[in-house]
Formats: structure tokens, C-alpha cells, sequence
């Protein structure tokens, strides 16, 4: 497998200085968006089904060990509050479980039982999009997970390093980003791990763009749970309505903290539970919900 054969770039690392070891990483790291950008069209895919699962009532699902199931836990976590969904709506499930988010829980990779009844556990079922995550494309636990999500209906994903996986060869979509062998032999949390991490947040904020949590480019859907995050409601709002900071901040109370429910109600002067009415006809989008206020007001 590319991914675990030595670099012939950091031959005699060790004998390196700092500032020699950080130069090779930064140009080895420089391989990765490439890599990811050839696999465009594949992530569009992914990105489509799971728009596609979500207007059904699905779940996005990543599934992953290790280093690969990390990064699935850190993209399902930061959705709840960059775009208010809910938390059942992007699940990530660990091999090991919570404990193996902060150390190596030995053998959990290569339960392939303990991936199936993971995905019970969860009632995992034909609408969920379920992404499997492995640099090798090969660990026993994803690719079991993946199998068995494909075999009750589910859409099937699998994001790999390595040109033949079983991964990719199972899910219905494959995803394969070839960032080379890593610096340090077959150290895959490096190129491997970036790339994952660059997928996974193409993934999941391009389906909530589908799904309307965007307005231009602003996270009009963020849940403003504390100052910081109030604060930059606040400047959403007023950058996409053209009011000051002190109106910006009464319809942000008024809409009891969505910025988007206040966005609609400056445009339109409706009040909160008009608004919010509107939008939840309008396929929770905000220019949709602009431009059908305006059909019925000509």
C-alpha cells in the first residue's frame, strides 16, 4: 500500500534539522489539496446523496478507527453549532467508542462485529448516508461497517489513501485522494489524516449549503450559544441587511437567536412566527423565502 511505503523525500529524516524535517513536511503537505481536487467529482456525489438523505429525514453517519474516526467525530460535533442541526443529524461513530477519541483502545479496529452492532445501535437505516473513513482503505471495522450499511439500502461512501481497497471497492461511491507515502512510514495522521480532514469538511458544509443553513456566504443557521458566537450573529446580521448594531441585535432577540428567522423578519417586516412560517415553507432557505414573500406581495 502507497501509504505505508517510506518517502524517498524524508530519507535520513533523522538526520535533519528542524528546520530541515519542517521544510520537507511543508512541501509533502503541499500534496494534499491537490490530491483532494482531483476527487472533486466524487465528493460531489457524496454530497448529493447526503442533501438527497437529509430532505428525506436521513443521517449523515462517518465511521472510522483511530486517527479516521477522530476526524468523523470532530466534523459531526462542530455541525450542531456552525449550523444548528440537530444532534442526530451528522453522527460519527468510533471503533472503540468516546474512550478512543483520547487513547488507542487495542484490537477495536479489528472488531468487524463491533462495527454492525455499532450501526444497530443506532438504527441505521436505508436513508442514512453512511461515509466510512480509513487511510488504508482496508481496516476490518470500517470496511465492516460499510458492508453492512450497503446491504439494509444504505448509500455508502468510503474515503481512502490506496489506489485498490477493499473500501473503494465496496461503497457505492469512492472517494481516493493518493497523497503519497508519508514522511514517516506509514504515519497516516500526516498527508493521510489532512486529507481526510479536507473531504470530510467539503462533505458536510457543501450539504448544508444544499440544505439552505447558508445565506450568500454567511452561517446564518449558527447556533449563538455564547458572546463570541452572538457576537458574530450580529454582525451577520447587519451584514446582510444593511441595519446597525443595536437593530441587529433587538431581531435577534425577537427571533430568539436565529439569525436567520431576523434576517427574514428585517427584509420582510413579518414578525418571528411569520417568518419562521415562511422559511419552513420555503425549504428552510432564505432566498427562497425571499422571493416567494415577494410573489405575494406583487
Amino acid at each position: 500500500m502507497i501509504t505505508e511505503k517510506p518517502n524517498v523525500r524524508s530519507e535520513n529524516i533523522d538526520r535533519k534539522s528542524t528546520v530541515e524535517i519542517l521544510e520537507i513536511m511543508n512541501e509533502e503537505d503541499k500534496n494534499v489539496p491537490l490530491a483532494v481536487g482531483k476527487e472533486i467529482n466524487n465528493i460531489a456525489k457524496a454530497v448529493d446523496e447526503v442533501i438527497k438523505s437529509f430532505k428525506n429525514g436521513g443521517r449523515l453517519i462517518y465511521v472510522g478507527a483511530g486517527t479516521s474516526g477522530r476526524l468523523g467525530v470532530l466534523d459531526a460535533s462542530e455541525c450542531p453549532p456552525t449550523f444548528s442541526t440537530d444532534k442526530n443529524q451528522v453522527i460519527a461513530i468510533i471503533a472503540g467508542g468516546k474512550n478512543a477519541m483520547f487513547e488507542a483502545i487495542e484490537g477495536a479496529e479489528d472488531d468487524e462485529e463491533a462495527a454492525i452492532a455499532d450501526l444497530k445501535e443506532i438504527d441505521v437505516n436505508n436513508r442514512d448516508v453512511v461515509i466510512g473513513i480509513t487511510a488504508s482503505g482496508n481496516t476490518p471495522y470500517t470496511v465492516s461497517a460499510v458492508k453492512y450499511a450497503k446491504s439494509i439500502g444504505c448509500t455508502t461512501v468510503g474515503i481512502s489513501c490506496n489506489l485498490d481497497s477493499l473500501i473503494k471497492n465496496i461503497a457505492d461511491i469512492a472517494i481516493t485522494p493518493i497523497v503519497g507515502p508519508e514522511i514517516i512510514a506509514g504515519s497516516t495522521r500526516l498527508k493521510a489524516g489532512s486529507a481526510q480532514k479536507l473531504v470530510l469538511n467539503m462533505i458536510s458544509t457543501a450539504s448544508m449549503i444544499g440544505i439552505g443553513k447558508v445565506y450568500n456566504n454567511y452561517m446564518v443557521d449558527l447556533n449563538p450559544s455564547n458572546t463570541k458566537l452572538r457576537d458574530r450573529a450580529k454582525r451577520i446580521i447587519m451584514d446582510t441587511t444593511g441595519v446597525d448594531e443595536k437593530t441587529a441585535y433587538k431581531f435577534l432577540k425577537e427571533s430568539e437567536y436565529k439569525p436567520k428567522v431576523a434576517i427574514i423578519m428585517i427584509k420582510t417586516g413579518l414578525d418571528s412566527k411569520s417568518a419562521q412560517n415562511l422559511l419552513n415553507r420555503c425549504n428552510d432557505s432564505i432566498y427562497q423565502a425571499l422571493d416567494h414573500f415577494k410573489r405575494e406581495e406583487v
